[in-house]
């Protein structure tokens, strides 16, 4: 059975079919399903017709369209079914589950090849992504749809807890997998992409997500094509871009303007893959969540704080481009500056997306320009260990002789707030280092007045305690505190409370382009930079850029595999932070 609404300009009333009723059309009222309905003979002319859906089984009520209608100026009668017309049955609750399509500009490329489909896949077997999808991969390459799964076949696995039946899952998620040759800025192949996007999504509300895993200057002309020739016409469209987002403070907003040209904020995804860590996505918890440590968190209690990146490896064919941008611009300006804007800011008014982006955009607008008295540059050199050579910076023939790019840089920032007036904010980021790690180490004021002191000797400063978030590799959160040695004298040593999280968590931790990748699908945008904040972020480093290029400021060499320059040494006295403080004891 069918229930049809039928409007005139003045009036409109709920009707059930010819088939329902079986009294005379002469009956004033009939209860239908328990609601009366009111009927006379006569007949609405040109009235407009509204198809009802009913979601459950309960009974629908008598509907007028006119506010305060009398009873008697309604006017029903019995509609039959015309024969062109599709009626919806009356029993039907089922809704239509949109499709998902997913576009990956530049599939062949190493970050799609290594990051985004095995986060794709991971996600496929975690049942994190909608029953219907798609994803296609578009690129300048001719490739077929075989030879695309092939090749992203080769970088996928399943978690150790779901190696169950893992060539099936993988075979039935590169079924959904396709693509399409097609240039960058061309108008005429998106919308041939878009053809077969129609094909796939068979009709039904269709959402699309394109990830630009290309070079920023092809963003805008992605953005203008997509947005034309490939938009949804039903359902959202989103645009997922990679960092670097500009050079400086006027580039980031060229940058920025092109992308609105075509594109709402809201439809822009700017990615830090940082951002989606497991211990940056903890950190919020970790503060908001325990009271033992809001109140330490600020000026009054915490010395100093350290955020350290630092990889074992050079630039790895990578050179032409991080030649262009360099360490500062590559690490520090987006992923260090992001997580500092995090760890400082104040407690948001919820956990809304915008709640937690307008406190980071007070924190970034709160900070000095760093000053270039406060920074340190160097570029790694060459060394031999035995009989195994590690190439200087300037062995990659895709780099200048020449080259005055900082592959290593330490600087120290100030926020000048009530909360963290005078205390440093030193960060360190550098390649060909001699370990691989991300982390936050959190340095606490020395106990006033403390008894102990003496048992410490002339190493007071090992006295204090220190919380280090380490974010990869091997995640932890651990607090060093000091307490007395077993036995019977008095001696202190300095213990850890340690949280490691293979230890306490066994099962896989996913990867950081998974949880953005889901934060995108569902519209999550906590962990995603606004343009406002990536303008206060640019404002930070962008006079430090122009002054180290203006003036060719000669980076200081070190040896690869060493901990840095020397002269971080010396910025680090200039603020009293002693350089084991910086955890390469550990």
């Amino acid at each position: 059975m069918a229930i049809r609404l039928i409007a005139s300009s003045s009036s409109a009333t709920l009707f059930a079919p010819s088939s329902f009723s079986h009294e005379t059309e002469t009956t004033p009222t009939r209860k239908l399903f328990g609601t009366w309905v009111c009927q006379n003979n006569s007949r609405f002319h040109q009235n407009k017709h509204f198809e009802l859906k009913a979601s459950n089984m309960q009974p629908l009520n008598a509907v007028t369209l006119q506010a305060g209608a009398p009873v008697s100026s309604l006017a029903t009668e019995r509609v039959e079914k015309p024969a062109q017309e599709e009626y919806i049955p009356f029993l039907e609750t089922e809704k239509e589950e949109p499709t998902l399509s997913i576009v990956v500009v530049g599939a062949s490329g190493d970050l799609a090849r290594r990051k985004i489909f095995p986060a794709l896949f991971a996600l496929f077997i975690e049942d994190r992504l909608p029953e219907n999808f798609t994803i296609f991969g578009y690129g300048r390459s001719i490739m077929t749809d075989e030879e695309l799964r092939n090749m992203i076949s080769k970088t996928l696995t399943c978690r150790v807890d779901k190696r169950e039946n893992c060539d099936e899952k993988m075979a039935a998620f590169l079924k959904k997998c396709f693509y399409y040759s097609g240039q960058y800025s061309s108008e005429e192949h998106f919308l041939e992409l878009d053809n077969k996007l129609k094909e796939k999504e068979a009709g039904r509300l269709s959402n699309r997500l394109f990830y630009l895993a290309i070079p920023p200057n092809m963003f805008v002309d992605v953005a203008r094509c997509a947005k034309r020739r490939a938009s949804s016409e039903n359902g959202w469209i989103r645009v997922i871009v990679e960092k670097p987002f500009g050079r400086d403070t006027e580039s980031s907003r060229e940058l920025t303007r092109g992308l609105k040209q075509y594109l709402s904020e809201d439809q822009i995804f700017r990615i830090d893959h940082h951002m989606g860590e497991e211990l940056v996505e903890n950190l919020l918890v970790l503060r908001f969540s325990n009271l033992v440590f809001e109140p330490l968190w600020s000026r009054n209690y915490i010395r100093n704080v350290q955020l350290i990146f630092s990889e074992d490896f050079g630039t790895q064919g990578q050179g032409r481009y991080f030649d262009n941008y360099g360490i500062i611009r590559d690490i520090m300006q987006n992923h260090l500056l992001q997580i500092l804007a995090l760890f400082a800011m104040d407690t948001p008014v919820s956990l809304d997306a915008e709640d937690i982006r307008n406190e980071k955009v007070k924190v970034l607008r709160s900070m000095k320009p760093v000053q270039l008295e406060d920074v340190v540059v160097g570029q790694y050199k060459g060394d031999c260990d035995g009989n195994t050579c590690y190439p200087s910076y300037t062995d990659d023939m895709t780099v200048s002789k020449n080259s005055l790019t900082p592959t290593f840089a330490a600087a120290t920032l100030f926020i000048n707030n009530s909360r963290w007036d005078g205390v440093p904010f030193l960060m360190i980021a550098g390649k060909a280092l001699h370990s691989k790690r991300a982390e936050i180490r959190v340095q606490f004021r020395h106990v006033p007045g403390n008894l102990y002191n003496r048992k410490f000797g002339n190493s007071l400063d090992q006295a204090g305690n220190e919380l280090v978030i380490r974010i990869q590799p091997d995640e932890a959160i651990y607090l060093k505190i000091n307490n007395k040695v077993p036995g019977l004298g008095m001696r202190l040593d300095r213990s850890d409370l340690n949280l490691l999280y293979k230890a306490r968590y066994p099962r896989e931790i996913p990867d950081a382009y998974e949880r953005l990748l889901i934060d995108a699908i569902e519209g999550e945008r906590r962990l995603f930079i606004r343009s406002d904040e990536l303008d206060a972020a640019w404002a930070v480093f962008t006079p430090l850029l122009k002054e180290l290029e203006e003036k060719k400021v000669a980076p200081e060499l070190y040896t690869y595999g060493s901990g840095g320059p020397v002269g971080v040494h010396y910025l680090a006295a200039k603020h009293n932070v002693r350089w084991g403080d910086f955890g390469y004891e550990d």
